[in-house]
């Protein structure tokens, strides 16, 4: 009797003991705040997500859109957060670095108010034309622009975008006579550019592709600093003389400062674990995006990276 009260009291210290370091996060719902509209690549992208955590975590990640100021005030949302792992939210290329650089005022740090998690990936982005002004490259495009009477609308998914910021490095190398047109998702802006209300844009891949393929918009460049597998034809825009542009939409799940370590690694965890799944690898290179495996530490880094190199070029966009 001594012997099995013995073994008892050992199987449920174990067993207390393993409960007691089974983490009590998440004990509910995690919302993930989304800072541009429903449709777009970045709302695909962290919906896709969010249903895989969910599996992962056994609680639901519910996806929010905080739309308007060019994803600045979904950023500021997360930011004043409670740092409790239960308001997470994406941002990246758009939000964090140009929309940052871009605002006189953004209200937030990039790096410092921010708790940077996972890279969930990035496609580039395509200027494309409306199939109506009959232009097949860039140069076409130019010589419409330059033929118009008045000053040529584009769109782009939103201020700060990086739709916008290689759509207006052209017009001011270019010295187009071109007013943007912000939407607040890739989706409404495509739905202008079907109807032909505008004919020219910049778009992300995974937003324009199947429109692109359907023959429904016109691919005129692309921002990547290789060609795309599915257009080997297209050139990249660093072919076509703005060597400068070569980036990604790329994007991130983040949370605000101080959320703790061992939240933070455990959806790091997750996130890369999902990344490398058989059937959403196929969807990655489908849509453009291009996952990377990275730590929160080298996320962190990268930010910072990003930051330092083109926030100088936005800024003196901005003032020319």
């Amino acid at each position: 009797m001594k012997k099995l009260a013995l073994l008892f009291a050992i199987a449920c210290g174990v067993t207390g003991a393993a409960y007691a370091q089974r983490p009590e996060w998440p004990a509910k719902p995690i919302k993930l705040l989304v800072p541009f509209g429903a449709g777009g690549a970045a709302d695909v992208t962290a919906r896709l997500y969010a249903e895989h955590l969910g599996q992962a975590f056994g609680q639901q990640f519910v996806v929010e859109n905080r739309t308007g100021g060019g994803g600045l005030i979904g950023a500021l949302a997360l930011m004043r957060s409670d740092p409790d792992g239960y308001t997470l939210g994406s941002g990246g290329m758009s939000v964090h670095v140009l929309g940052a650089a871009l605002s006189d005022n953004p209200g937030f740090d990039p790096v410092k108010d921010f708790t940077h998690i996972a890279f969930l990936g990035g496609a580039p982005s395509v200027v494309v034309a409306h199939p109506s002004i009959g232009v097949k490259t860039m140069k076409d495009m130019l010589a419409h622009a330059r033929g118009l009477a008045k000053e040529m609308p584009y769109v782009s998914s939103g201020t700060g975008t990086v739709g916008h910021i290689v759509f207006e490095y052209v017009v001011q190398k270019e010295k187009l006579n071109a007013v943007h047109v912000p939407y607040r998702a890739g989706s409404a802006a495509v739905v202008d550019l079907l109807a032909g209300r505008v004919t020219v844009g910049a778009l992300n891949w995974a937003t324009a592709r199947q429109h692109v393929q359907a023959g429904t918009l016109i691919p005129l460049g692309v921002s990547s600093s290789k060609r795309l597998p599915q257009l080997p034809d297209l050139p990249t825009l660093a072919e076509l003389g703005y060597p400068d542009i070569q980036t990604t939409t790329w994007t991130m799940i983040s949370g605000p400062a101080g959320l703790p370590k061992n939240i933070a690694d455990a959806v790091n965890r997750e996130v890369r674990a999902i990344a490398v799944k058989p059937e959403l690898k196929k969807h990655f290179e489908n849509e453009g995006e291009q996952p990377r495996l990275l730590t929160p530490a080298e996320l962190t880094d990268l930010v910072q990276a990003e930051v330092r190199r083109w926030a100088p070029v936005v800024r003196a966009m901005v003032k020319k």
